[in-house]
């Protein structure tokens, strides 16, 4: 836990997102060279994914700023109120989805190249974006008195508490690895659908020893188990639809090796 600054500038939470979003890349690039992806999508894929991570931040200070307001109208709307990850997930998402749309006739069908592996440069950004909230002392849990306690310091008035963030990056480390394996070894195709399964269940019970509130929004339940919920029920859903969709994909490959076929009888 380091929460002071390196030669009093450099925060251990800014350090360890900017190492996560480098790995991000790297997987993206070290992926698309094994696969033998089009370079020109996965530069745009690349150039997306900034787009993508700067509105990503945005859409999680506003998602957090909407659940203080909710739980807090007299503490008006601040954008400064702190930032939830699965807001940032959501907008990040939406934000990517629409520039590939805007450009989707220049790389029609290749969405669904990368779609499987993509969850493992998330997992990895945000497996080190944890370890930042640990050393940073965000994001802590409940009070305990297990050998895992730790006391943050600063907040020491807490007492020894989970170390969730580090419980979550353990997770989210292990997962990419998971994903990573059944992609690159056995070319699986619902690597998306396994990350939104797996992390909406993880995330709905950690949330249960976590212990920083970040407001309120549907009664019984927190803002990030509401949205869980609905990450796993969109992470079976999405099993079908990716079914589909590499089947249709495989239809119009055959259309179109047959078509040429017929052409190259015609032409000799």
């Amino acid at each position: 836990m380091c929460p002071e600054p390196i030669l009093g500038i450099f925060h251990w939470y800014g350090i360890m997102i900017a190492i996560g979003i480098v790995c991000c890349f790297l997987l993206l690039f070290y992926y698309g060279k094994k696969r033998k992806i089009d370079s020109k999508f996965i530069d745009f894929v690349f150039y997306n994914a900034i787009a993508a991570i700067a509105l990503g931040f945005f859409s999680a200070a506003l998602f957090q700023a909407t659940y203080n307001y909710i739980d807090n109208p007299e503490g008006g709307f601040d954008l400064g109120g702190g930032i939830t990850f699965i807001g940032g997930l959501i907008g990040g998402v939406a934000t990517f989805l629409i520039l590939y749309f805007i450009f989707r006739k220049k790389f029609e069908g290749k969405l669904l190249d990368i779609l499987s592996f993509a969850p493992c440069c998330i997992t990895i950004a945000h497996a080190f974006g944890r370890v930042g909230c640990f050393m940073a002392g965000c994001c802590y849990g409940k009070e305990t008195d297990s050998a895992l306690g730790v006391v943050f310091p600063g907040k020491a008035y807490l007492g020894a508490v989970h170390p969730t963030q580090l419980y979550e990056a353990i997770f989210l480390f292990l997962l990419c690895a998971v994903i990573f394996v059944l992609v690159m070894k056995w070319n699986f195709k619902h690597g998306l659908s396994v990350y939104l399964i797996a992390y909406g269940i993880f995330r709905f019970f950690i949330e249960y020893l976590r212990d920083d509130p970040r407001g309120g929004f549907i009664p019984g339940i927190s803002p990030s188990q509401f949205w869980s919920i609905l990450m796993t029920i969109a992470g079976v859903g999405l099993i079908f639809l990716v079914e589909y969709a590499w089947k249709r994909r495989k239809q119009a490959e055959t259309t179109t090796a047959v078509e040429k076929s017929l052409e190259t009888e015609e032409e000799q």
